[in-house]
């Protein structure tokens, strides 16, 4: 006995030992500003052992309320599930976040020995039998509880959840589905990380000036700073998008745009990190699970909450764009086509070709460019003037706290507050690329929003970017489309730091993916508006306002090339659709290679709005990242729906503007802000859009808004 009770206080004098050195076990105590992450104090040796004990926290937790001897009520089952796994869900926060933004080795290798673990705890959860009964029981008497909407849309949430995920299957489809859940995780966790890695591995070095002409001079210099950095002389390209996008629209040699989109569009075709074999067996591990579930295919499954309900509707919107846009797209082509020829280009325009034309073409028309605008959007201005609409439509202000850890050194932190200065949320802000970021743009939080007795526990936003980097004599420049994106990320952030919800699950971001991009597309609209320009677009050395000869270009030149950006969109939504609708598992067919099968699957796909020719060997499918490593399978389309929806709700904005003068009209800012931005998940998002619109949208504001429907007209 003495024994034994020695042995047990020396483990406890060992877990306080272990909970001193990793930051995580007292993350209820932490003295940081706001409760936010000690990224200083925390080390890739204590992920690990703070995974496997929020892991056993959770598994002991979910234990308690499977062994409750009372009867299962919401509270003691349903807002008891609701709360679990707390410590996990705070390590996973902070650890998934750096796996986007700020990686290496280590934690890939990390991430790898994590998936099956993480796999494995979520399968024993969703497959635990008794849970799921006593969920059941609650949900059976959902009629008869007094519940609120959010609590009666959480429980739908989780029964549907486990229904979903495998609780009414037999015990043996239950093991097949853990299994096939397990090689999923592993599937699209390589397939992310081949992307990543064959991004990083690319690089081409030019030591001829010359062959660089056309880029600007702030290009180059970044090109040679790449360079500098890798112990090189000359101009390094590579394919983050700071190099793509500048070279293939301004580089007047042709063999270098080619052999850079043509990297840019096989990375993933076999070689080293080949993601075609992990494609195929990607969709038919999703198909395995949906017919495990009685389904036809992976979409039927996946779609259920969505507010497109079922695959017909996302044909049906597809198809419907496809119809309205792709006779004006090929217009553009042949316009394109035609400049192009006359100005020395007498072969077919090939997919590298289309960027410079596209760009020498709109700037003759319209006599606009990046490098005009870009003086007057630095990214110090840029980043006034957005914070500067949020507090112009909410009443919100942005004070950056240095006080605040960061993740690196160039993440800025900020605290949040309304107008009557009531806290509201952290805000971080990533701006620019860097080799253990991914591509691309998207906003997270490092922690939800949720409400416990009158403690409201406000939400840590972040936002990572890939923006242009300033250089040795120029601060950050930022493009029209850069821009843009900050816009359209910042939506996604004020979603998630205006939420105001009972329960994590309901708040912030936790939508259909179909309703997800409303408030980040909706934010965009404002761009295009004078007035919201006005309030931040100065050029960067004298001061000057963005003028009015070049904002009459930029709203002339708004609709340019709108159809071919539609019919780009289209294509990624059919692809995704093509491969999630499969009904019957891939198969090579005899004769080809599993590359060459994939590549004339895609293409099949998006044939129908194939604008420009395919080139043997290229297909972007193998680096899609939102379909086959980022959770948008079967849902890609969600940008063209929400674009709909985004375009319908600017609508009154704009009408607003035409009564009252002023695009920040603060009764529809509050009718959106109280409908759509504070409600979450906790209604059906069609519901929740119609209380804010009154009615449910339609085609026709983005039709007006891209130009097409005045095209249509005139014909």
């Amino acid at each position: 006995m003495k024994t034994k009770l020695l042995f047990v206080m020396a483990l406890a004098a060992t877990m306080v030992a272990h909970a001193e050195i990793n930051p995580f076990f007292n993350y209820k105590n932490w003295k940081t500003p706001r409760s936010t992450y000690p990224f200083n104090e925390i080390k890739t040796s204590d992920y690990m052992p703070a995974f496997e004990e929020g892991m056993r926290q959770g598994l002991a937790e979910i234990d308690a309320i499977v062994n409750n001897p009372k009867a299962p009520t919401f509270a003691n089952t349903i807002e008891a599930y609701e709360k679990s796994g707390q410590l996990l869900s705070v390590v996973a926060s902070c650890f998934y976040n750096l796996t986007s933004a700020e990686t290496n080795d280590e934690l890939q290798q990390l991430e790898m020995e994590l998936s099956p673990k993480m796999s494995e705890y979520s399968s024993t959860i969703r497959l635990n039998e008794k849970l799921f009964q006593r969920i059941k029981a609650v949900y059976d008497q959902r009629d008869k509880l007094k519940l609120t909407k959010e609590q009666q849309k959480m429980l739908q949430d989780i029964y549907d959840g486990f229904a979903n995920n495998g609780a009414n299957l037999s015990a043996e489809d239950k093991l097949t589905y853990k299994e096939l859940s397990a090689k999923l995780s592993r599937l699209t966790l390589q397939y992310g990380q081949n992307v990543l890695k064959a991004t990083n591995a690319w690089t081409m070095l030019i030591s001829d000036e010359a062959v660089l002409a056309g880029l600007n001079d702030d290009t180059k210099k970044m090109l040679a700073q790449n360079a500098e950095r890798k112990g090189m002389k000359g101009w390094l390209l590579d394919l983050k998008p700071t190099t793509y996008i500048p070279v293939m629209q301004d580089c007047d040699n042709r063999d270098v745009r080619r052999e850079l989109y043509t990297a840019y569009n096989s990375r993933c075709i076999g070689g080293e990190f080949d993601n075609t074999q992990v494609i195929v067996e990607i969709v038919n591990t999703r198909l395995a699970i949906a017919k495990l579930f009685g389904k036809d295919c992976y979409a039927d499954k996946s779609l259920y909450k969505s507010m497109a309900k079922n695959k017909e509707n996302v044909y049906k919107l597809l198809d419907e764009m496809r119809d309205a846009y792709m006779p004006v797209a090929h217009q553009e082509a042949e316009e394109l086509q035609q400049y192009a020829k006359e100005h020395g280009l007498y072969a077919q325009l090939q997919p590298w070709d289309w960027s410079y034309y596209s760009k020498k073409l709109k700037n003759e028309k319209y006599a606009i460019s990046d490098d005009l605008l870009r003086p007057y959007f630095e990214l110090e201005n840029v980043k006034k003037g957005v914070f500067g609409l949020a507090k112009r439509l909410y009443g919100l202000t942005f004070k950056e706290n240095k006080n605040i850890q960061v993740y690196n050194p160039e993440v800025s932190a900020y605290e949040v507050y309304d107008a009557k200065g009531n806290y509201i949320a952290v805000y971080y802000c990533d701006f620019h690329p860097r080799d253990g970021k991914r591509g691309g743009a998207w906003m997270n939080d490092f922690r939800p929003q949720w409400k416990e007795g009158r403690k409201n526990n406000r939400p840590h936003i972040v936002n990572v970017m890939n923006f242009t980097r300033p250089t040795d004599d120029k601060p950050a420049l930022l493009t029209y489309d850069e821009v843009r994106t900050f816009l359209h990320e910042f939506g996604h952030g004020l979603h998630g730091m205006l939420t105001q919800c009972q329960y994590a699950s309901m708040s912030g971001t936790n939508v259909p993916r179909d309703f997800v991009e409303l408030p980040s597309q909706f934010n965009e609209n404002f761009i295009d508006e004078k007035e919201f320009l006005d309030t931040f677009a100065k050029h960067y050395i004298t001061g000057e306002s963005l003028p009015q000869e070049l904002l009459d270009k930029m709203h002339a030149s708004q609709n340019y090339h709108a159809a071919y950006a539609c019919a780009r969109q289209l294509s990624f939504g059919y692809l995704d659709m093509a491969w999630h609708t499969l009904t019957s598992p891939f198969e090579v067919p005899a004769g080809l290679s599993v590359e060459e099968a994939v590549l004339k699957f895609g293409n099949k796909a998006m044939e129908t709005v194939q604008l420009m020719p395919i080139v043997s060997g290229t297909q972007m499918e193998t680096a899609f990242t939102h379909i086959f490593s980022g959770g948008y399978a079967a849902g890609y389309y969600s940008y063209k729906w929400s674009e709909l929806l985004d375009a319908d709700a600017f609508s009154v904005f704009k009408a607003a503007a035409k009564k009252n003068g002023s695009i920040f009209d603060k009764k529809a800012a509050d009718a959106f802000r109280t409908n759509i931005l504070e409600r979450g998940g906790t209604e059906d998002p069609m519901e929740l859009y119609k209380r804010f619109r009154g009615g449910e949208p339609t085609i026709d504001a983005i039709l007006e808004r891209d130009g097409i429907k005045a095209i249509i007209v005139n014909k």
